[in-house]
């Protein structure tokens, strides 16, 4: 009998889902679609005959409360959302959009734009009756509470954003999320350049500058496959595009340089959907803020070390360097460039490590870091952690007295 023929192994499909930023289509969609909502209601309601009646003038009383209470709270809402969203830029990193790019603030925003809406047109369409249906308002007072609900949500989820612990857990949890997508296991290797057919062709970058956000891995991938094409990205994510930067070179099949540019996503800043390196910048600058004379708080900074260290374990371990995006038949389509394990630890401890040159718990906290890392970290990588490792116990040894590494190991 026959041996069953091996398996193939399963190509490696991007985890990531592009997630487009469309954020003020959204938001003016999801604002239009309030209204029209409290139009039709406040139009329809009134209308509503059978079932229990209530005194008309009362109901157009309570709507026009509503109505301007709504208004009222909504703009000291919004002004109080302002001024957070001003204190964790100037207190933390400006960079850092947690907060500002969440969905319920528009969304909050579109039901009251419903609900005053709603209030306005069901007080006109009242007009001179005597009653009305008490669903009309039974329906705004539901709306009303859900509003108010909602409201003391968004005021809640902006106080947790100003707090230093919740935000350097939000941080590092997307860290984590994009690293775990980024480096999943089993991933192909990215084959050998020699290997690879030769340059066909060389895309650039026809438009303005321009941060790189994405890359839309399945689009490129499909595109790649009908024209039998391997495309090489040279574009990292994360990284600000010039015009006439090279983004890629095609290898084999032709392709045309518009399937290459339409599968980017670029924008003003930089995303956590595919950026592994987009936490540790954030985590760094709040350390680094920390730091500075003007507040100089090591505990802060102790706090920040905590999640790096958290984050480069995991990237001590894993796959780094070129990722290798195969079709549906397994063969690689897509090379994607990447940052190495010199680069993560760059970005994560040396601005850090020089602003903590005074700071006996900083150091020694990262003094810490770096010796964990060296113990997990394979052969190869150890060479950053040991030359910055030697650079910590320097410092502590020459610029504070002996007592400061009592009781630390060796």
């Amino acid at each position: 009998m026959d041996a069953p023929p091996p398996a193939r192994p399963r190509p490696h499909r991007p985890a990531e889902r592009v997630a487009r930023p469309r954020r003020r289509l959204r938001a003016g969609i999801s604002q239009l679609a309030g209204l029209l909502i409290g139009l039709a209601l406040g139009l329809t309601l009134p209308r509503i005959h059978g079932g229990p009646q209530a005194d008309a003038v009362r109901v157009a009383e309570v709507l026009g409360v509503v109505s301007l209470g709504v208004v009222s709270v909504t703009a000291l809402i919004f002004s109080l959302l302002f001024l957070v969203v001003q204190w964790a830029a100037g207190n933390y990193t400006p960079r850092l959009a947690l907060f500002r790019t969440d969905p319920l603030v528009w969304r909050v925003f579109a039901l009251v734009i419903g609900l005053l809406t709603f209030t306005v047109t069901g007080l006109l369409a009242i007009g001179s009756r005597a009653t009305v249906s008490i669903v009309l308002p039974a329906a705004v007072l539901l709306l009303t509470a859900v509003a108010l609900i909602l409201i003391r949500t968004l005021q809640l989820r902006a106080f947790r954003s100003i707090q230093l612990a919740q935000v350097l857990a939000d941080t590092g949890a997307q860290g984590h999320t994009v690293i775990s997508a980024c480096y999943p296991a089993g991933r192909p290797a990215a084959p050998d350049p020699a290997g690879l057919p030769p340059v066909g062709s060389t895309v650039r970058w026809q438009g303005h500058t321009a941060t790189v956000e994405q890359v839309d891995m399945e689009r490129l991938v499909r595109a790649a496959a009908e024209a039998d094409a391997v495309v090489e990205m040279d574009a990292v994510i994360g990284r600000t595009i010039q015009h006439g930067d090279r983004l890629a070179d095609v290898r084999g099949g032709h392709l045309d340089d518009r399937a290459v540019t339409a599968a980017l996503v670029v924008g003003r800043e930089r995303a956590f959907h595919q950026d592994p390196l987009l936490a540790l910048r954030l985590l760094a600058d709040t350390g680094l803020r920390a730091l500075s004379p003007a507040v100089h708080d090591p505990a802060t900074a102790v706090e920040v070390l905590d999640v790096l260290d958290g984050l480069l374990r995991r990237l001590a371990v894993a796959d780094l360097g070129r990722r290798a995006v195969a079709d549906d038949r397994g063969t690689v389509r897509l090379l994607l460039a990447g940052p190495g394990w010199p680069e993560f630890v760059r970005t994560a401890l040396d601005d850090l490590l020089r602003s903590a040159a005074g700071s006996p718990m900083v150091l020694l906290r990262s003094r810490e870091l770096l010796t964990a890392l060296r113990t997990v970290a394979p052969p190869d990588r150890r060479p950053p952690l040991e030359t910055r490792l030697r650079w910590v116990d320097g410092q502590l040894a020459d610029a504070h007295p002996p007592f400061v590494l009592e009781g630390t190991d060796p």
